[in-house]
């Protein structure tokens, strides 16, 4: 994997770049939409490729693990064979749910122990499995495994999480490296970050993982119920330390006004399941705020869904439409406000790109979270 940087912001510390991988190029800041269980939810691969435009999409080891299994994705060679994508991946190593599953884990030294949410089964996890399995899955950029500490946590906690997750990180590199690239391309590991909220801790961090010259570095534990502030307080001292030449994904982030605040601090790549989690619900994300689609005030507006949004799906259908699909109970309202809302973070960080470039991303920056943070 290859990471060229194109221009750095000259009032913040936005940049705009390009990875390049055997998929194909990345350019960034960039929003992944999240494809847990090799699916994007309701959005068919055709319409992330030309509606949506996405470049780079997730997938979890966890979910992919427990199903369809590895075997399944071994026969389908790898990943992308199995959904018929044929633009990068990026997976999440599992790590996200040794904080999420908390009921149903046991963490030691050795690695995780998980019980399914499925079946009930148990599964363990070690870094080295964790690479194996990230591998088989055909992932083009693999994350290391580690703890994401739960907010709130004590000092101590999260200093002991932290050095567990560096001892794992170890552990991940030197197996990553002992094995051999899947399915005929190229595939790279990307540590993590950590720390809580406790700066020194962040630093200390940030250091280690800066120390291991990895291809890219990521900033975990973030956006787990910590206020904004300390969200971008975290990731500014982090992004500070983090080399410049490589760049940087902040995990599991987040609203629009999070990513554009972020990007000004210097993060290149983002994923979140917010897009579509809240278009299921009737949430539209819109150049002018936010919609609830349900609400009676849109039952006979038949303006686009965004005036000013580039989605195909901002032309084709009102507003007044869309609401009546999921007053009706329709699958088509869910699938239309899912496209409808990546579609708008894809274009978001896009321009942001466009005025990274332009030299002007600051003061659209500030215009934009103003008027996309409104409630309509």
């Amino acid at each position: 994997m290859q990471f060229t940087l194109s221009h750095t912001d000259d009032k913040s510390s936005a940049r705009a770049g390009e990875i390049t991988t055997d998929h194909g190029k990345i350019q960034t800041p960039i929003f992944m939409p999240v494809g847990t269980v090799a699916s994007v939810k309701t959005v068919h691969q055709r319409e992330l490729e030309e509606d949506v435009k996405a470049q780079i999409i997730l997938g979890n080891t966890y979910h992919l693990f427990l199903r369809p299994g590895m075997d399944v994705l071994e026969k389908a060679g790898g990943l992308h064979q199995f959904m018929n994508w044929k633009r990068p991946i990026l997976t999440d190593s599992g790590g996200y749910q040794v904080y999420s599953l908390a009921k149903s884990r046991k963490i030691t030294e050795e690695g995780v122990t998980f019980q399914s949410h499925i079946d009930g089964s148990r599964h363990f996890f070690t870094p080295e499995k964790a690479m194996d399995i990230q591998r088989q899955i055909g992932a083009d950029i693999i994350m290391a495994f580690d703890e994401c500490p739960p907010y709130p946590c004590d000092r101590t906690y999260a200093e002991d999480s932290m050095h567990m997750t560096h001892r794992w990180l170890k552990r991940c590199c030197d197996h990553f490296d002992n094995t051999p690239d899947r399915y005929g391309y190229r595939q790279t590991l990307f540590p993590i970050v950590q720390g809580s909220v406790y700066p020194e801790l962040r630093k200390q961090s940030a250091e280690f993982i800066a120390s291991m010259e990895r291809d890219g570095n990521a900033i975990g534990g973030l956006s787990v119920g910590e206020p904004h502030e300390m969200m971008y307080e975290s990731t500014e001292l982090v992004c500070g330390i983090l080399p410049k030449d490589k760049p940087r994904y902040l995990m599991g982030v987040g609203t629009p006004e999070n990513i554009l605040e972020s990007i000004a601090l210097g993060v290149d790549m983002f994923d979140c399941v917010m897009p579509t989690r809240n278009a299921r619900h009737g949430m539209l994300y819109t150049w002018d705020g936010i919609i609830n689609i349900k609400n009676k005030q849109w039952h006979d507006d038949y303006s686009p869904l965004d005036p000013k949004g580039t989605a195909y799906v901002d032309s084709s259908y009102s507003r007044a439409y869309v609401r009546h699909l999921f007053a009706s109970g329709e699958m088509l309202g869910p699938q239309i406000a899912s496209i409808h809302n990546l579609a708008f973070y894809l274009d978001l960080v896009t321009q942001a790109r466009q005025h990274i470039l332009a030299g002007d991303f600051t003061e659209w920056k500030n215009q934009t979270v103003s008027s996309i943070t409104q409630r309509l």
